[in-house]
C-alpha cells in the first residue's frame, strides 16, 4: 500500500492504466484521435505534428465536443521556453450588451431567455480553432497541412464506431439536434441515436477537410466555406459575416506561472481565468498540511473546498477579456494575497467568501496532451462549449458551429458582459509543470468553470499526495463555486456525513468535470500517458525508433 493510501479517506481503483513510452506520448480523449497523433510520429514528426493531427481527427470522433468552428487555448513548451497561444472565440461585430435577455429565474450559468446564448444560430462565436491549428503547424510543425489532416478526413469518410460514450451524449443533446436537419442527418439516423457500434459517416465533413488540406484555413476565414456559414447564418437569424471571420486573431500572450512546494506551474494566461486561479488556489494551500490531511479525507475536502470558495468570488469579480477589463493577475497570484485569503479559511465550519483586494493591474470541451523525446510538450484545451454547440450543422459542410456566446455574462455593465470583437471568459487550463526545471507533467480536462479546479487537484495529487498520473487524473474529484459542495460518488459516505457535519451543503454527482488527460515524465527520462474513465481517454505512445546502425559498419543485419 502506498503513503497516499494508508493516509486516504476516499481510496479507489484505477479503470484504466497508464502508458510508458521512451520516445514520445499522445493523450487524447479518443483512441482514433491518439492514433493520428502517433501515426506523425512515425513519420519522424514532432509533438507540433502529432498535437495538430489529433486535434483534426477529434473533431471527427468526439464531435460533441470540438469542431474547426470552435475555440481554445494552447500552452506549448520548446527549447525549454513557454508559450500561451490564446484562440478562443471572440463576439461577432454586431452583437451588443443586451442582445440577450437574462434568465435569472431559471437558475445555472448565464441563462437567457428563450436559450438564445445556448441553441441556434445566435449562439455562435467567431472561431479561432482552425486558424490556431494550421498557423502552430506552419509555424513549429514539419509535416505538411494535407498529412496532419489525412487521419481526419479518412474516418470522416470512412467511418467510425460510435462509443457508448458519444451514443450517451447524443442521446441527452438530442432534442436540440433535431431543431436542425443536417445535425439530425448525422447524429440521429433514423430519427433516434444511433446504436452502440453503429457506423457513424460524415462524408460532408470529410469534402470540408479536404477542402481545407489544399486551400488552407482561408477556406473558411476567407473563402468558400465561410461564405456558406454567413450565408446559413444570414437565412437564420445569426449575426456573423465575413468581416468577422476575415478578421479574427490569434493573441499570444505570456503564461501565467507560479511556485508550488518546488514546482513551476505553467498555464493558461486571461482570457481564461483558469490557470490564474490554479496559482491563487495553490498559493493558498501551500500554507496547510494537505499531504499530513490526506486524500479524501473530510479535513482534506473542506480545505479543496474552502479554497475554491475564494477563487470562484474573485473570479466572479475580476475575470474578463484583458482587452476590454483591467484583470489584476500579478495581485491574485501574489503569494502574500493568498496568506491574507487562507487567513479567512475556518478549519472547523464551511464559509462562505467575498472577492480579496487583489493589487496590481465548458464539461463539453477536450483535451490533448503530447510530449516528444527533445523536449517538445503541447498542451490543448480546445471547444463548442456545449455538447454539439449551438447544435447547428451547416447544410452541406459537416461543420458543427460552436455556442461560445453562452460564456459572456448576459448582464450588461459586467467585466463578462457581451461587446463587439470581446473574448468570452474560458476556465480552460492547459497545465505544464516543470520541477528543477525538467516536465513533472502536463494535463488539462474539458469541464467549463469546474476545469481548473479539477487541474488544481490533480496537481496536489502529485506533488501532495504522491499519486502516479494515472491515480491523479481518475481520482474523485469535489468542486464547489460558493454554494453547493458537489463531490464524485468516489468520495466515502463516511467523508460525506463529516463534511455535512462541518456545514457543508452536499451534492454527489456521477462527475466533477470530464475526461482528463496529460503526459509526466519520471526520473529516467521515461514518458507516461495517462487518461481517465469520465471519456474515451487513450494514451499512445511511441518507443523504439529509426536504427541509427549503417549498413557496412560491421555489425550484423
Amino acid at each position: 500500500m502506498s503513503d497516499w493510501r494508508a493516509r486516504a479517506g476516499s481510496p479507489f481503483s484505477l479503470r484504466k492504466r497508464e502508458l510508458v513510452a521512451s520516445e514520445a506520448v499522445v493523450a487524447s480523449n479518443h483512441p482514433l484521435a491518439s492514433a493520428a497523433g502517433l501515426e506523425m510520429l512515425a513519420r519522424g514528426g514532432n509533438a507540433f505534428d502529432a498535437a495538430i493531427a489529433t486535434a483534426f481527427a477529434l473533431t471527427v470522433v468526439e464531435p460533441m465536443m470540438v469542431s474547426i468552428f470552435g475555440a481554445g487555448m494552447i500552452v506549448v513548451r520548446s527549447a525549454g521556453a513557454f508559450q500561451a497561444w490564446d484562440n478562443y472565440a471572440v463576439a461577432p461585430r454586431a452583437a451588443t450588451e443586451d442582445m440577450y435577455a437574462p434568465d435569472d429565474a431559471r437558475g445555472g450559468e448565464m441563462p437567457a431567455v428563450g436559450r438564445a446564448n445556448e441553441v441556434g444560430y445566435r449562439a455562435v462565436g467567431v472561431p479561432g480553432t482552425l486558424r490556431a491549428w494550421c498557423q502552430l503547424l506552419a509555424e513549429r510543425g514539419t509535416v505538411p497541412l494535407r498529412v496532419a489532416m489525412g487521419p481526419a478526413i479518412r474516418h470522416a469518410a470512412e467511418g467510425y464506431r460510435a462509443s457508448p460514450y458519444l451514443v450517451d451524449c447524443i442521446r441527452e443533446a438530442a432534442a436540440d439536434l433535431a431543431r436542425f436537419p443536417a445535425s439530425a442527418e448525422v447524429f440521429l439516423p433514423g430519427g433516434g441515436p444511433p446504436a452502440v457500434g453503429e457506423m457513424i459517416r460524415r462524408r460532408d465533413y470529410a469534402r470540408t477537410l479536404e477542402t481545407i488540406a489544399m486551400d488552407g484555413p482561408e477556406a473558411l476565414y476567407d473563402g468558400p466555406i465561410g461564405e456558406a456559414v454567413c450565408g446559413d447564418m444570414a437565412r437564420n437569424g445569426g449575426i456573423i459575416t465575413m468581416e468577422d471571420l476575415r478578421g479574427y486573431r490569434i493573441e499570444r500572450r505570456e503564461p501565467v506561472r507560479g511556485r508550488y512546494r518546488g514546482c513551476d506551474v505553467v498555464s493558461a494566461p486571461p482570457t481564461s481565468s483558469g490557470g490564474t486561479h490554479i496559482v491563487e488556489g495553490l498559493n493558498i494551500l501551500e500554507g496547510f498540511d494537505v499531504a499530513g490531511a490526506g486524500f479524501g479525507t473530510a479535513r482534506g475536502v473542506h480545505l479543496l473546498a474552502e479554497t475554491l470558495k475564494l477563487c470562484f468570488a474573485d473570479r466572479f469579480a475580476y475575470m474578463g477579456d484583458p482587452a476590454f477589463v483591467d484583470v489584476p493577475v500579478a495581485g491574485l497570484i501574489d503569494k502574500g494575497y493568498a496568506a491574507g485569503r487562507r487567513a479567512s479559511i475556518d478549519l472547523g465550519r464551511a464559509g462562505r467568501y467575498a472577492e480579496g483586494r487583489p493589487g496590481g493591474g465548458g464539461q463539453d470541451t477536450t483535451h490533448l496532451t503530447v510530449a516528444d523525446r527533445v523536449g517538445n510538450v503541447v498542451c490543448m484545451t480546445q471547444t463548442l462549449h456545449a455538447l454539439f454547440g449551438s447544435k447547428v450543422t451547416v447544410p452541406g459542410t459537416g461543420m458543427l458551429l460552436n455556442n461560445n456566446m453562452w460564456l459572456f455574462d448576459p448582464h450588461p455593465g459586467r467585466a463578462n458582459s457581451v461587446a463587439p470583437g470581446k473574448r468570452m471568459l474560458s476556465s480552460m487550463s492547459p497545465t505544464i509543470v516543470e520541477r528543477g526545471g525538467e516536465l513533472l507533467m502536463a494535463l488539462g480536462t474539458p469541464g467549463g468553470t469546474r476545469i481548473f479546479p479539477a487541474i488544481m487537484q490533480a496537481i496536489v495529487n502529485v506533488v501532495d499526495h504522491g499519486m502516479t498520473l494515472q491515480e491523479a487524473v481518475e481520482a474523485p474529484r469535489v468542486w464547489s463555486s460558493g454554494g453547493t459542495l458537489l463531490v464524485e460518488e468516489g468520495i466515502a459516505p463516511s467523508v460525506r456525513s463529516e463534511l455535512v457535519s462541518l456545514g457543508h451543503e452536499l451534492e454527489v454527482v456521477p462527475r466533477v468535470a470530464g475526461g482528463m488527460n496529460g503526459v509526466g515524465r519520471d526520473g529516467e527520462g521515461l514518458l507516461h500517458g495517462a487518461a481517465c474513465w469520465r471519456a474515451d481517454g487513450t494514451a499512445a505512445g511511441y518507443s523504439g525508433g529509426f536504427t541509427d546502425v549503417l549498413r557496412g559498419s560491421g555489425v550484423p543485419s
